[in-house]
């Protein structure tokens, strides 16, 4: 069995696609690699938030429902995303970013030996930083070249992703037996699964959790995250193991950028597994990438219609000279 290669990406829900887009792009120095809509809710922007190339493992993506509420944190909920920089030193200089810009953090703290960073945006989605100072395993991707944040400390992919629940022992059944991580480390209520070659980019935290109330979905929550598959061959020898443990699943669905099967393996989490490519790259030139509106071929000719649909979003960044500050 072809193991998962790590995360693929993280997809969650925001309350304006524009302040979205200001805070992924300004603070946090990520480059939009995709302005889309959402393929099964065509008046709804999807974004993709990436590496300079919009590499698999470096994307967090946001969906805009017109109209959504807040939601709530809790248990069974996807709760926290984490981003990879390159070192400790990062950190430091994420903090004083993050104080200059009237960003709520928690100061740099330490879990499972690695230095973290965790912080929210305006929605109270919650946010790492996690350090590849020491790390071993799948490699992370290539920092935004021509974005407002120095190389050396800029975000290169998804760190581990964290599920609080409050059956822990199925959960871990589910990671371990069907989608075949292994814990390699606990933390009081904090369990660390890896799988693959492991590392930041391969890795899942799982907090028992029996005390808060379920999570609510709405805009300030994680909608799914997916995992790296190969390729459509591989996608489909999971379909059937999944399938094989008695899950349901979606069955494969063509996003254009990739292949995709989703699976509601527990209460409250929606996993995704996604593979490699074909990408971003393959219907806009690197120098623009996101800048107009992307749609699959499938939605091509329902252009008109959609835009009139989705307000226009200014994301021109081509034209603009960032300063590495």
């Amino acid at each position: 069995m072809n193991h998962l290669k790590g995360m693929h990406h993280v997809t969650a829900i925001t309350s304006s696609a524009e302040e979205n887009y200001k805070f992924f792009t300004y603070v946090l120095g990520m480059r939009l690699v995709k302005k889309t809509v959402n393929q099964d809710d065509i008046q709804t922007y999807h974004l993709f938030f990436a590496d300079d190339k919009g590499n698999a493992g470096t994307d967090m993506t946001f969906f805009d429902f017109p109209g959504i509420p807040k939601g709530s944190h809790g248990t069974n909920e996807i709760y926290r995303t984490a981003f990879r920089v390159p070192t400790d030193a990062a950190l430091d200089y994420w903090k004083k970013r993050f104080d200059r810009l009237d960003v709520k953090h928690d100061g740099i703290q330490e879990q499972f030996g690695v230095k973290v960073l965790s912080f929210v945006d305006f929605d109270d989605q919650q946010y790492q930083l996690i350090s590849d100072e020491n790390n071993k395993g799948i490699v992370s991707g290539t920092p935004w070249q021509k974005g407002p944040i120095p190389l050396e400390y800029a975000i290169t992919g998804l760190g581990p992703i964290h599920i609080r629940i409050a059956q822990f022992d199925y959960m871990k059944e589910v990671l371990e037996k069907v989608l075949l991580f292994k814990e390699i480390s606990q933390e009081g209520d904090l369990h660390l699964f890896e799988v693959g070659e492991g590392g930041n980019g391969a890795q899942v935290i799982v907090e028992k959790n029996v005390v808060l109330p379920q999570g609510r979905q709405g805009f300030g929550t994680v909608h799914h995250a997916a995992f790296r598959v190969e390729d459509r061959a591989v996608l489909d020898e999971w379909t059937k193991r999944i399938e094989s443990f008695g899950f349901q699943t979606s069955g494969f669905v063509d996003r254009f950028f990739f292949g995709s099967l989703y699976s509601r393996m527990a209460p409250g989490i929606l996993f995704e597994f996604a593979t490699d490519g074909p990408g971003f790259m393959g219907d806009e030139p690197y120098e623009t990438l996101g800048e107009k509106l992307s749609l699959p071929p499938f939605l091509e000719p329902k252009r008109e219609q959609i835009e009139k649909m989705v307000r226009p979003i200014d994301t021109v960044r081509s034209t603009i000279e960032f300063v590495k500050e």
